[in-house]
């Protein structure tokens, strides 16, 4: 059978000492295995496990039911959220009502780059919005998430460069497993016709698109809020208001 993953979260109501140790105890005499493990946030646990026979883990869960000592509060094949969170030792803050928005504070770097590296490794067509005030590290988490994923990287347009512009990419640029980068502000509000043209190119390539801005990108194009897979929020601190009033004139000045 087909080894597989599951990542498996409980609450601890007693730490005693050795409960880790009884629960491992239990995983070694069912054969599964665990990959990795760590603490995620306000007394709870969680294991990446590992096994060929899914009735294990069914059997899993029911006799860990009957410890009093913890609750079980996920059991299942992992999301990227759950990978991050035994990583990190702490969940992604995600929108509660638009859950595919993800929310990042400058001191989260580390775990935002982590975030878009693992992203970035997904084949296919994805389109990934990217909002929050200058200077706050977007293009350079995108850069550093690119060299996470072992990808090139092609800029669009952006203000990273002075004001670039593209209208028109290499053959090799264009290849669909690199990472497009496109500042929504600089590729509408000063985008040219043949920008417009490459523009629309490379949204319908099978590929990974950030997009800067991606609220500009919406109000002044004709794509949509549904083109986006993910939304990320990147702030100074969990407060800061992002507010485009306060730096979308400039860009009208060149």
């Amino acid at each position: 059978m087909e080894v597989k993953q599951w990542y498996m979260e409980y609450r601890i109501h007693k730490n005693r000492p050795g409960l880790l140790g009884d629960v491992a105890s239990l995983l070694g005499m069912l054969e599964v295995n665990i990959v990795t493990i760590n603490g995620v946030e306000n007394r709870t646990r969680g294991m990446l496990l590992q096994t060929n026979d899914e009735e294990k883990i069914e059997i899993l869960g029911r006799m860990l039911q009957k410890v009093d000592n913890i609750t079980v509060t996920k059991l299942r094949p992992p999301k990227l959220v759950d990978v991050l969170a035994v990583r990190h030792g702490r969940y992604i803050e995600r929108d509660s009502d638009d859950r595919k928005t993800f929310r990042f504070t400058r001191d989260e770097l580390g775990l935002l780059v982590d975030f878009l590296g693992e992203v970035f490794k997904r084949e296919g067509n994805q389109v990934i919005g990217l909002r929050g005030m200058p200077r706050v590290g977007k293009t350079e988490s995108i850069i550093a998430g690119s060299v996470c994923s072992n990808k090139r990287w092609t800029f669009v347009s952006s203000t990273l460069l002075r004001q670039t512009v593209r209208s028109q990419l290499s053959q090799e640029e264009m290849n669909p497993n690199n990472i497009f980068i496109i500042d929504g502000i600089v590729s509408t509000i000063r985008s040219n016709d043949k920008h417009h043209s490459l523009l629309q190119e490379i949204m319908a390539l099978p590929s990974t698109k950030v997009i800067e801005h991606p609220d500009i990108f919406v109000k002044e194009s004709a794509f949509d809020y549904g083109t986006f897979d993910y939304i990320i929020e990147l702030r100074n601190t969990p407060e800061e208001e992002i507010n485009y009033d306060s730096f979308t004139t400039d860009y009208n000045e060149f």
